[in-house]
């Protein structure tokens, strides 16, 4: 039972993470260092600003938390900037692949850290599945909507899983085959990780410029024409609570819930959350940053407090456009768009000009997040293979130095996933497999402040003794919000997750046989 538990020598791993000065060249044959800080900060809004706000957005305040979605960003900001202190102090004084499943190893010990690493996969890749659907959705209303090109039922059947219903010109209702947008992005986002950091982080770049500037557009010109009607969700309450609509019992997946009021404003925040995972994918990049222990902790706490403002300002201004109960579509920010033209009186053409903008820019948007989770997942699969614990992952490519087989492996699993799963039953999968990452990164803190307080810490969380029992507790609070359907197939994944490292990992592990 010990084995099971065994941990990383903290300074080894430390020493393993290689000269963070090498900014150009590969050390020891590993990952190279490309990235600086702001490199890092426009990967962490690259991952952050995306289906969040471009999709599951709209579908938790329709189903779930009204007008208060913002309470429920709110909610998810302040648990992410303690998780987010605490993954700043991680990650500056362990500077190596692998993000919480590295925490893990060194603090709680393999078994943790296994299961860390798996719930990790679901994240990261589950993640990237979720939101090259939405990327789908946003693509079929530019082509269909925007710029009016007419779509056979065929073709449109090709655009939706089986498991979703696509509604065909003539007005019926039919279940799709195969979603192809998504599964085309997911392949060319693969095909640019394999050729490297350096390319993968340029194209982030220019994206999050184009996308930060239409959401700020859409800001803009929304503000101007809010109803505050749509606000006033409960004429019963007073004050900023009118934000949050009655509870009202609903129907979701043929079963019977309770949706809104407050308990939906909790549920709406771990729907959501998935938004604010791209800052924790900031930390897998540690070996391919140029000054780690600087860099790291500027990257994850920029990016997440700017996305944190604007997430908060656009759920203000799409549910003052536009009423919550009409939001519950993949792409709620083009019908704030259509509603904004609408009372503005704009012509016909500038319509068009502005949809085909903002539906560019989501595509946009979501694609420098399929790229972010992407890049996230493929150094998990690195790092775990690095230690036995997963076979084939941790070989890089001879001239790009990108581990290409992992690249391949995610690209291809994405691309299978987002062409037959739907939306809305990943989304909360990932969300709850973020919370619980978080919640092993904050007791980590605390364990390793306790146990080798004698670590030079280059970045430290304020009262850490407050901020990481704080940040465990808040995303327990939040996970407990969720679905029980959620929790059951978070639970299934674990075993499946056991199955392999019982009959794979522990027998493999560089770990235990060094031990033996």
């Amino acid at each position: 039972m010990a084995s099971l538990f065994i941990k990383k020598d903290l300074k080894k791993l430390i020493a393993d993470a290689g000269d963070p000065n090498a900014s150009e060249h590969s050390q020891s044959g590993g990952l190279k260092r490309h990235l600086s800080a702001l490199n890092l900060t426009l990967l962490g809004i690259g991952g952050i600003i995306g289906a969040g706000i471009f999709s599951l957005t709209g579908m938790a305040a329709a189903n779930y938390a009204g007008p208060g979605i913002v309470f429920s960003f709110v909610i998810g900001g302040v648990l992410c900037a303690f998780a987010g202190l605490c993954y700043a102090e991680m990650a500056a004084m362990v500077p190596v692949s692998g993000s919480a499943y590295a925490y893990s190893y060194a603090t709680l010990g393999e078994l943790i850290a296994w299961i860390i690493g798996w719930d990790l996969i679901l994240e990261y890749a589950f993640g990237a599945v979720t939101v090259a659907a939405a990327w789908s959705g946003y693509f079929i209303s530019l082509l269909h909507k925007t710029l009016g090109i007419e779509l056979t039922d065929l073709v449109l059947r090709f655009t939706k899983g089986p498991w979703e219903s696509v509604v065909l010109a003539d007005g019926s209702s039919v279940a799709g085959i195969w979603n192809l947008p998504a599964s085309f992005i997911s392949l060319f986002v693969g095909a640019i990780l394999y050729k490297g950091i350096r390319e993968s982080a340029s194209l982030n770049n220019i994206i999050v410029f184009i996308k930060v500037a239409i959401i700020l557009s859409f800001i803009f010109l929304g503000w101007g024409v809010i109803d505050a009607i749509n606000w006033n969700a409960n004429p019963a309450a007073t004050g900023l609570a009118a934000l949050v609509p009655a509870m009202a019992e609903s129907t979701r997946n043929g079963q019977s819930i309770m949706s809104y009021g407050w308990p939906g404003v909790l549920t709406g925040a771990g729907v959501v959350f998935f938004a604010y995972i791209g800052f924790d994918a900031v930390s897998t990049t540690a070996q391919e940053a140029k000054n780690p222990q600087r860099d790291l902790p500027i990257g994850i706490l920029a990016s997440l407090f700017i996305c944190t403002a604007i997430y908060i300002l656009m759920a203000l201004v799409m549910t003052g456009v536009v009423p919550y109960k009409e939001l519950a579509v993949p792409d709620p920010v083009a019908v704030g768009v259509d509603r904004i033209v609408a009372l503005k009186g704009w012509s016909t053409s500038a319509q068009k000009t502005l949809a085909f903008s903002v539906k560019f820019g989501a595509l946009m948007g979501l694609t420098s997040v399929i790229l972010v989770l992407m890049l996230g997942q493929t150094r998990i699969f690195y790092s775990m293979a690095k230690d036995g614990l997963l076979p084939w992952f941790s070989e890089l490519h001879s001239k790009f130095q990108t581990p290409h087989k992992a690249t391949v492996v995610t690209a291809l699993f994405v691309a299978l996933c987002s062409g037959c799963m739907p939306m809305s039953l990943v989304g909360e999968l990932v969300s709850i497999g973020t919370l619980l990452a978080f919640v092993l990164v904050c007791l980590g803190v605390v364990i390793l402040r306790v146990k080798h307080p004698e670590i030079e810490r280059p970045f430290k969380a304020p009262l850490f003794w407050f901020v990481g029992p704080a940040g465990a507790v808040s995303c327990l609070w939040v996970m407990s919000g969720l679905p029980h359907d959620t929790w059951a197939r978070l639970f299934i994944w674990l075993a499946i997750g056991f199955v392999i490292y019982f009959g794979y990992g522990k027998r493999n592990s560089k770990l235990q046989k060094a031990s033996s």
